[in-house]
């Protein structure tokens, strides 16, 4: 057994119904005295109580998906002039990413708040879009330095979104099986997050407000990131992060359109981790325990239907070949790429 292994350093708190308190302690404890706080006008809600217990020097609500270069600019010059010292995020993986998008350039560390199960609060990977070109890195500057999980926050959380959204940390979970850098202790810890989101999911989509559900299913998100920030971004991501940035897709949807196709399109060369897969859902084959549970949630199903366009495909295949890791499990070729995309598109079935 031959590996080397780097675990982020993060402090992680779970503080069902005390986020206020838990993040103005993360705040103390970091030191922070005039915070930034990122939240879209949709989230209020959520960040007022939390604004109540931090010294607050500007609240930031511009939050625009896959986080436009102009858009992290902006974030950029109103931390400067607010002289802000510590970064707060509330929100999903868009609200978490435009707080990643200011420490890259000023360092301040983040306390990330999740609304969602995105998962980006736990890696040190950093995502901007130029254009159509979507532009991802990775620097330990944008690990936020502490998150505070709060159940009671997503109970209000829409069901569509709650399904997309925990795919996507899925996806992180089985990307980490065979992403550049994948070695045993990512394996186990995305096994445990398979089945920790298998549980959880379906509990939570039968009853959005179950805070033991709820409290599974990020436990399995956290889980997902933190194999997948030591794995690295594998052919799944690879292909959403083209996808989204040329065609301005919606992210959680998109993971959780392509991750049954590139599953059935590795795992027949990737037999521990498709054993793994396998076992963490309760099934004989992965793909299998993939679909059962996807059936359950109703998930997402085609490409299309999310504003993809067919010639779309074509111009995504460049693009996407590049990308992908030259030590995928699969060999990919722009014929079985073609395949996958336009089954992806479609939302074909898999044999």
């Amino acid at each position: 057994m031959k590996f080397t292994h780097q675990t982020l350093p993060q402090r992680v708190v779970f503080a069902a119904g005390d986020s206020p308190v838990a993040v103005a302690a993360e705040v103390e404890a970091l030191g922070g005295s005039n915070v930034m706080l990122i939240a879209s006008d949709r989230e209020k809600e959520l960040a007022d109580p939390i604004a109540k217990e931090i010294p607050v020097v500007l609240r930031h609500e511009e939050v625009v998906m896959h986080v436009p270069v102009e858009v992290a600019a902006r974030a950029l010059r109103a931390a400067a002039d607010a002289g802000a010292d510590i970064l707060v995020s509330v929100g999903g993986g868009s609200t978490t990413g435009l707080a990643k998008a200011v420490a890259l350039t000023t360092g301040l560390p983040i306390v990330a708040v999740p609304t969602t199960y995105a998962g980006s609060e736990a890696t040190n990977v950093w995502g901007l879009t130029e254009g159509e070109t979507k532009t991802t890195g990775v620097d330990d500057k944008v690990l936020p330095a502490s998150v505070v999980y709060d159940a009671a926050l997503l109970t209000t959380l829409p069901g569509e979104m709650t399904v997309a959204s925990g795919l996507n940390a899925l996806a992180h979970c089985v990307d980490s099986m065979w992403g550049p850098r994948a070695d045993p202790i990512d394996r186990a810890l995305a096994q445990e997050g398979i089945r920790a989101l298998a549980t959880g999911l379906p509990a939570v989509a039968e009853n959005s407000t179950s805070v033991e559900g709820i409290e599974q299913t990020l436990y399995g998100a956290y889980l997902a990131a933190v194999a997948f920030a030591s794995a690295g971004s594998g052919m799944h991501h690879k292909i959403c992060h083209v996808l989204g940035g040329m065609f301005n897709l919606p992210h959680a949807q998109t993971h959780a359109v392509v991750l049954p196709y590139v599953l059935a399109f590795n795992a027949p060369h990737a037999p521990e981790a498709e054993t793994r897969i396998a076992q963490a859902f309760g099934s004989r084959k992965a793909s299998a325990g993939l679909a059962a549970l996807r059936e359950v949630l109703d998930a997402p199903r085609a490409l299309r239907d999310y504003g993809m366009p067919e010639d779309g495909i074509a111009k995504a295949l460049g693009p996407v070949m590049k990308a992908i890791p030259a030590n995928n499990p699969t060999p990919v070729t722009y014929a079985n790429l073609t395949l996958l995309l336009e089954a992806a598109w479609a939302g074909e079935p898999i044999n």
